[in-house]
């Protein structure tokens, strides 16, 4: 499938055009962006793993190192570009027996939907559309953010030559914002597919969690000794061994990047949310004199007390062409692979936030309002479950109601995040559209309690063909708690009894559609399903 950058490209004109002084519109337009360049570790000549920038990818399509794009048109209202030229970099000698060399200009016209050039000619071409157009304004990203490719020297000298040209770095970034923000179907297609080879990856490792508790993992004689473990001789007794397995399902289908670093967080850990250490081995109990009569399920070889019941929240989804899947389950680890009473009611509860989450999908929502509500179900879980107080408590009033505690931020300190975030080429995607600095969207006192909202990604209002993900969480971690010790909406004896959950997230990747949603993270979450999976059972 082709990738549609000519119509990405009208899209971010369109955009350009709504942003710019009216005086401004009917000048020449031009766009210049520079794609990334091969990184390297410090100090040598190793390279490190190169991924397209994103504002280039979704203007060109091209993922080859070291390219520039010019984009140009007769004014911002126009339905086509003039120009719309990829430049990639020239085949060297040396590329043929160090790496993988671009591909040749013949073989990239067929991949790409617009005008393929090479870097070289790029200076002309400029000096070609300032000649025909010398007061053009041209739109450059961010120079000094240092979170872009940088532009030569020379080309910005060269901008700058035009008799009336004006180079600015004031639009283009958001314009490229807000066009990405809505995806069009073959955006949505790679999406989808990033998603299905995540949640197959989830599967897979709660799978083999699941073989360990029922035995199913047989190492012949020598296993790990004289020869090394075969992949289906591998087990899990540490972080680090889910998230191999992990990644390993993703390469095996073809997928080259993780959207970001995995999170793989067992027991108290998973309290903490971009916990990306996974360098921990599962909670095991202490050594007794006849642990040799154990089973040693999910053990190597060698005998240790009983693997403790925790949680192993895995937070990871990898990339298909540049577009990100993020995916988080929670999954239980020993007890047989059956969540504890305390560790099942916070995952029922969190459960339940997704779903009233999702119920209310729909273009027009303002996302402050999910959040919300996500805090809202929290609030009425806790106090069913005897976490927060109510009225009719010993020696309560008024002061425990549900909107008492709504409006005293406490829930804030278990559920300190947003709900979810704009998902696209980047996992945290848009982020300057997102959410803006100057935000008319949102009504001037906030609903419920201001700390709802201060780590919300995403502060608008829902749009069709928005990809976003919903991912509430519930956490007992000592530092968000620490100013909550001594609240009246607590009891604080209930609580002791569900700190070592530890944390639940559960998070989905959705599209908003016409006047609901669809769902592309297609592994399952409900309680029974995971229990059954993760013992071994299913």
């Amino acid at each position: 499938m082709v990738y549609p950058a000519r119509r990405h490209a009208v899209k971010t004109l369109e955009k350009l055009a709504a942003l710019l002084p009216v005086e401004d519109r009917i000048k020449p337009q031009i766009l210049l962006l520079a794609g990334e360049v091969t990184p390297y570790r410090n100090d040598t000549d190793r390279e490190l793993p190169f991924r397209q920038e994103s504002n280039f990818h979704y203007l060109s399509g091209c993922s080859v190192p070291y390219s520039l794009l010019i984009i140009a048109a007769t004014s911002a209202s126009v339905s086509e570009p003039s120009m719309h030229t990829v430049f990639i970099p020239p085949i060297e000698p040396a590329d043929l027996m160090w790496s993988v060399p671009p591909p040749t200009l013949e073989a990239a016209r067929q991949m790409h939907d617009i005008d393929v050039a090479q870097t070289a000619d790029l200076p002309k071409f400029l000096a070609d559309a300032l000649a025909i157009a010398p007061d053009a304004l041209i739109h450059v990203l961010p120079t000094q953010s240092g979170k872009f490719p940088d532009l030569s020297n020379e080309l910005i000298t060269l901008a700058k030559a035009g008799p009336g040209a004006h180079v600015t770095d004031a639009y283009a970034l958001e314009a490229l914002g807000r066009a990405r923000l809505t995806k069009d179907p073959e955006e949505i297609d790679r999406i989808r597919k990033a998603n299905s080879i995540s949640s197959r990856a989830h599967e897979t490792v709660m799978r083999v969690l699941g073989q360990g508790v029922r035995g199913l993992i047989q190492q012949s004689q020598g296993a790990g000794v004289d020869r090394p473990l075969l992949p289906g001789e591998w087990l899990i007794e540490k972080e680090a061994e889910a998230e191999a397995i992990f990644v390993a399902s993703c390469r095996r289908e073809g997928a080259v990047h993780q959207a970001y670093l995995p999170i793989v967080a067992a027991s108290t850990r998973a309290a903490t949310l971009h916990y990306c250490c996974n360098d921990r081995e599962l909670a095991w109990g202490p050594t007794k004199p006849d642990d040799h009569q154990n089973r040693a399920t999910f053990v190597h070889g060698h005998s240790r007390g009983e693997l403790l019941p925790q949680v192993l929240l895995i937070d990871a989804g990898c990339e298909w062409e540049c577009y990100a899947a993020d995916i988080t389950r929670t999954m239980p680890v020993g007890n047989g692979g059956k969540f504890t009473p305390e560790a099942r009611a916070i995952y029922e509860l969190v459960h339940e936030m997704q779903r009233v989450a999702f119920e209310s999908l729909k273009p027009d929502l303002h996302w402050d309002t999910v959040q919300l509500l996500c805090h809202r179900t929290l609030v009425r879980g806790f106090q069913k479950l005897g976490l927060f107080k109510t009225p009719e408590s010993p020696g309560s009033g008024s002061w425990n109601s549900e909107e008492a505690i709504l409006a005293s931020g406490v829930s804030a300190a278990f559920f300190p995040h947003g709900l979810g975030h704009s998902l696209g080429m980047d996992v945290h995607d848009v982020p300057l559209v997102s959410k803006p600095a100057v935000n008319g969207t949102i009504p001037g006192l906030p609903l419920g309690h201001e700390s709802f909202y201060t780590y919300l990604r995403l502060r608008l209002p829902l749009e069709e063909n928005m990809v976003v993900t919903v991912e509430p969480g519930i956490y007992f971690h000592q530092h968000l708690l620490e100013p909550v010790r001594d609240s009246k909406h607590i009891d604080h004896e209930v609580l002791k009894r569900y700190e070592s959950v530890g944390g639940v997230r559960i998070e989905d990747v959705v599209r908003i559609t016409a006047d609901s949603y669809e769902n592309f993270t297609t592994i399952r979450s409900d309680v029974e399903w995971v229990e059954g999976v993760c013992s071994g059972a299913l």
